[in-house]
């Protein structure tokens, strides 16, 4: 059987029974004014858990939100795969470009006349998607500028229809020129 801390330091003689005596005294006293709330209680352990509690606490909540954010990213990634898989065009093999800007490089997307004519108009959009580009309508450019903006590379204002009125109908200005 294991000895108390006080019986190991008497029988290793550095306190002598008097002194043992002295604290068993203190120490009873302090409990009964304490009882009698004459005297304080020492409750700094009882503080330092609760701070050390709370502490924890607050990490738990910021690691909660940090993966919270990560899952809601993901998802917006997986709904922007989604929505451009099941709204894009197919793709042409012609030998009419479209000629676009993306991150100060000019690109070129084979296109025939009327995709040329839509993306000008802004009906069509052109959005990255798996390490390439992807001609989708403006409905579903627009549901992925909500998501994830940085995803539309192509998206010009629409253009209003040709007054039947307009003198300069017949002088159109084209947007793309082919040499």
């Amino acid at each position: 059987m294991s000895l108390s801390l006080r019986d190991q330091l008497l029988k290793a003689g550095l306190v002598n029974q008097k002194q043992v005596k002295q604290v068993n005294k203190d120490q009873k006293k302090q409990q009964r004014l304490e009882h009698k709330g004459q005297a304080e209680k020492d409750d700094t352990q009882q503080r330092i858990a609760r701070e050390a509690a709370a502490e924890k606490a607050q990490r738990d909540l910021e690691l909660n939100r940090q993966v919270q954010e990560k899952a809601e990213a993901k998802a917006r990634a997986a709904q922007v795969k989604q929505l451009i898989e099941a709204t894009r065009l197919p793709k042409l093999t012609t030998d009419d470009y479209y000629n676009f800007v993306d991150d100060k490089k000019v690109k070129r997307l084979s296109v025939n006349s009327l995709m040329r004519s839509k993306l000008s108009n802004g009906h069509l959009a052109i959005v990255h998607h798996g390490g390439g580009y992807e001609v989708v309508p403006r409905e579903a450019a627009l549901k992925i500028q909500e998501r994830d903006p940085k995803r539309i590379v192509s998206l010009n204002d629409q253009v209003e229809e040709i007054d039947a009125d307009d003198p300069y109908a017949a002088y159109k200005i084209p947007d793309d020129l082919m040499w």
